[in-house]
């Protein structure tokens, strides 16, 4: 233990420039002066030295009149209050500390609320009970500040007299904190727009609409990972996407989603990895592995999986925890898990389907093209994969194996099961307001285009349903003029004249005008 104060005066903090000097405090005072070894809070609180009060990336900027007592409960008391619940900590830091000096810091205080919440987090991370006698008299509160963090339905533990509002359990247990940005997308009511807009839309054009963007998200979501596959494979998985929301996942059902993902199982080993894995490339060399993201050890995939379950059937059953923020965080904690040697990408975002329609997010039978909209965020996207994996990579030992996979050293099972998925739901939920706004409304309005083009070509010229796909595919390329090509091959029978009227025809359907 470091015998210096705990409220250090920095600038900068691993590598993280602060917005000015000040007095390191709550989570980034005690992993500084325990030297804990764990991922770096997205946010850190620094006290000013001057009267200050304001919010930059990756700071809290407090007024002197905030400085905690400069002890370990002090600044505990003070990360309680101003930085929510980080388990990821409280886990390590219980790990170094005795308990008698947990118990005895309670002991003077039992029925403060933040002495309460330290009690309980001890005893249930730990499974070791306190010498502490049961408390009968005070008031139940809720663990985790809802003004802060994200919370849903409560257990109550008559012992602390607190009411456990994490999202999670014990083996897997993300947290989401309240931001502007997901408080904002959370007033627009994205729900009800959605459902508005579909309402509002002819039922024939609405399922066409619906089956585009079923299968343009199932090619995405390959494309995503590098691949093109073959129409019939894209459909199939188009096909496993449509069915999102009606069965409930579990690991039966996630093994039967792989075995629809890897068409050809001779070269994988299907169902959860027993072997540890990564993400990355390999030198190209010697074949040395240099991995971008290092899987979970394949010994804690089952309990990490069955935490991330029964976290997705406590999510999925409480009417009042946000679709999207229980989407974020079981497919991403899916992916940085990632228990299967092959298909993870793909599954994860799956998931994000069955929770948005489980949760009733969209009305049944319509599929967000999320992967589509992935796609052309694909920066964006690994910046939300990176924010989790930087964070953990040095933190994890390993070593290569004869076959250029890797072994991992460490215990690694905190970084899995207790992680701030705030960065991940922000980019979902971008994502989703892009999909609202933006793609279903273009692609509905597109089809109504078509079906305008198509009606004047069926009335003027009679043509095939096949024939018109092909000239308005030629038209679309051409923006908006038939290709020489075209006028001497496909469509010879047209006149100069014909071509001239389909060509303005079109520009006025599809552009407004010439």
């Amino acid at each position: 233990m470091n015998s210096n104060s705990f409220s250090k005066i920095v600038n900068a903090f691993h590598g993280r420039l602060a917005p000015e000097e000040g007095h390191l405090s709550g989570y980034g005072a005690i992993i500084e002066y325990y030297h804990l070894v764990v991922p770096i809070p997205d946010r850190l609180a620094l006290i000013s030295q001057k009267h200050k009060h304001y919010e930059v990336e990756n700071w809290i900027v407090f007024s002197p009149r905030h400085m905690p007592e400069d002890t370990l409960f002090g600044h505990l008391t003070f990360a309680l209050k101003y930085e929510g619940i980080d388990l990821a900590i409280f886990k390590k830091l219980f790990e170094i500390l005795k308990a008698d000096e947990i118990a005895s810091f309670i002991s003077k205080e039992p029925n403060s609320q933040y002495s309460r919440r330290i009690w309980f987090l001890y005893e249930w991370l730990t499974d070791c009970q306190l010498p502490i006698k049961d408390l009968t008299k005070a008031n139940y509160i809720d663990l985790l500040d809802e003004r802060l963090q994200f919370g849903s339905l409560s257990i109550t533990s008559k012992r602390h007299r607190v009411r456990n509002n994490l999202p999670g359990n014990k083996n897997f247990c993300p947290i989401v904190r309240k931001t502007p940005a997901l408080e904002n997308f959370i007033q627009q009511d994205l729900s009800s727009k959605i459902k508005t807009i579909i309402g509002k839309i002819h039922p024939d054009v609405m399922a066409r609409t619906a089956a585009f963007l079923l299968l343009k998200d199932s090619k995405a979501s390959y494309a995503i990972e590098g691949e093109t596959p073959p129409q019939n494979r894209a459909q199939r998985w188009g096909r496993a996407i449509g069915q999102a929301g009606q069965r409930s996942i579990s690991h039966e059902e996630l093994i039967r989603l792989q075995q629809i993902v890897i068409d050809n199982p001779r070269f994988t080993k299907m169902g959860y990895r027993e072997q540890d894995g990564f993400v990355g490339e390999h030198d190209r060399r010697h074949g040395t592995p240099i991995p971008e993201h290092v899987s979970a050890k394949w010994q804690d995939i089952s309990t990490l999986m069955t935490g991330l379950i029964t976290t997705d059937q406590k999510l999925e059953g409480d009417p009042n925890f946000d679709a999207v923020i229980a989407a974020a965080i079981i497919s991403f904690g899916f992916v940085f898990i990632h228990p299967f040697v092959d298909g993870n990408g793909r599954i994860h975002r799956y998931l994000i389907h069955h929770l948005l329609l489980h949760k009733n997010y969209v009305g049944k039978g319509f599929i967000f093209p999320v992967s589509a909209i992935i796609l052309e965020r694909l920066d964006e996207y690994r910046k939300a994969l990176e924010n989790f994996s930087q964070q953990r990579i040095d933190l994890i030992e390993w070593k290569p194996t004869p076959d250029n996979n890797i072994a991992v050293l460490n215990d690694t099972l905190d970084l899995y099961r207790y992680f701030d998925a705030t960065k991940q739901a922000e980019f979902l939920y971008s994502c989703v307001k892009e999909t609202i706004e933006h793609t279903i409304p273009e692609e509905v309005s597109y089809l109504e285009k078509y079906d305008r083009m198509k009606q004047y070509l069926d009335n003027y010229f009679e043509m095939p349903d096949k024939t018109v796909a092909l000239l308005v595919r030629f038209l679309e390329q051409g923006n908006g003029t038939l290709s020489e090509r075209a006028k001497i091959k496909e469509f010879k029978e047209l006149s100069k004249k014909e071509v001239e009227e389909i060509q303005f025809k079109y520009l006025e359907i599809f552009t407004g005008g010439i």
